[in-house]
């Protein structure tokens, strides 16, 4: 049972916040760490877990809210359990089947949004999808996360890349701007295939193409413009165009080095893009998103900018200094700070939410 005006779809939610503190725990089990929970499993499930449990969950719950469709709330509901029993006894091939399940149905909620409106920006979004799908379909055969880093990377670029498209039409983009995005939005996807079949051509491909993209939303985003406002536009604003510098690492590592699947090259591309790049996001947008899925306001505040810093500074810290230096204790302080980041920032949103309900009650009370 849901409190009073909360919808029930908000218990969609709880499995991929299980997914994301399990994931965290295994972090610091990667990083050689103490962790509350040591299951020797977690280590080869922590990038799956996180993005398709849950990163995915939110996404398709997201989705789902949008589509209006009843049986669209099925996505994050076998992405989030699906991500959850990664962790447990249960056996991998159902875990695994149920991520399957939840990234074909995200696909298919691209199908109503489509009908609804022939927008170059649910296609695009579509194509993160297609690529969710066709990792969790490789995740399935036992093909290893390395390898599959540059489709769930995708799935997520993709995703916030179309999102974002939606929101810069505010300004009347150009109809060749809007299909520029899209031919690079292909090319990354044909470069994230190849990787797959022809490495030493695919990474190329899609370390180039994520620069064009990188450029792209740096130079059209309204978050150039809103930068410079104040309170909530312009801290989403900082989140944004932050969260974009973070995609030169892995763009700039497959264009000149190729594949990388292990070391600290390979630390600093899954960092920047699952961090660096795709928390930053989710900070960024978290007082939008959360009200319309939950029904309840997430108001902003000054508050939110500390641990967007802290996530921000100690992933510098770690790419920076102790990936490019080779200095595995920094790269632990830093793992451990990027890690209180993502739960302070969860502290901050639920005191943010909670004080919001409160001078709500207080007013009607008055």
């Amino acid at each position: 049972m849901t409190h009073p005006g909360i919808p029930a779809r908000a218990l969609l939610l709880i499995p991929g916040g299980l997914a994301l503190l399990i994931g965290l725990n295994s972090a610091l089990t990667l990083l050689d760490l103490p962790a509350p929970v040591t299951i020797t499993r977690l280590a080869e499930v922590h990038g799956v877990l996180l993005v398709l449990g849950f990163v995915g969950t939110v996404v398709a719950l997201e989705r789902a809210v949008a589509a209006g469709r009843t049986l669209g709330y099925l996505a994050p509901a076998a992405l989030g359990v699906g991500g959850v029993l990664l962790a447990t006894p249960a056996p991998p091939s159902f875990a695994n089947a149920l991520l399957l399940v939840g990234t074909a149905g995200l696909l298919g909620l691209y199908v109503p949004l489509w009908r609804r409106s022939t927008d170059i920006a649910v296609l695009i979004q579509a194509g993160g999808a297609l690529l969710a799908t066709g990792a969790a379909l490789l995740w399935l055969v036992d093909i290893g996360v390395p390898t599959l880093i540059p489709w769930l990377s995708g799935f997520l670029i993709l995703t916030i890349a179309g999102e974002r498209l939606e929101l810069a039409r505010v300004i009347a983009l150009p109809v060749r701007t809007e299909l520029t995005l899209a031919a690079v939005a292909a090319a990354l996807m044909a470069g994230a295939l190849a990787t797959l079949l022809w490495p030493t051509v695919g990474y190329p491909l899609l370390g180039a193409a994520l620069l064009a993209l990188t450029g792209w939303l740096a130079w059209h985003d309204i978050a150039r413009r809103t930068v410079r406002a104040t309170a909530l536009p312009r801290y989403m604003a900082v989140c944004l165009l932050a969260g974009y510098t973070w995609l030169l690492v892995p763009a700039v590592i497959w264009l000149l080095s190729g594949q990388v699947i292990s070391g600290r090259g390979y630390d600093a591309v899954v960092h920047a893009v699952m961090l660096g790049f795709v928390m930053s996001m989710i900070m960024a947008h978290a007082p939008v998103i959360m009200p319309a899925v939950l029904r309840r306001p997430l108001p902003y505040t000054p508050l939110m900018y500390g641990p967007v810093v802290l996530l921000h500074t100690s992933l510098l810290l770690r790419i920076a200094v102790g990936d490019a230096r080779d200095v595995s204790a920094v790269v632990q302080i830093g793992g451990v700070l990027n890690i209180v980041a993502v739960l302070g920032f969860i502290a901050v949103a639920v005191f943010s939410a909670a004080r919001s309900t409160v001078n709500r009650q207080e007013r009607v009370a008055a």
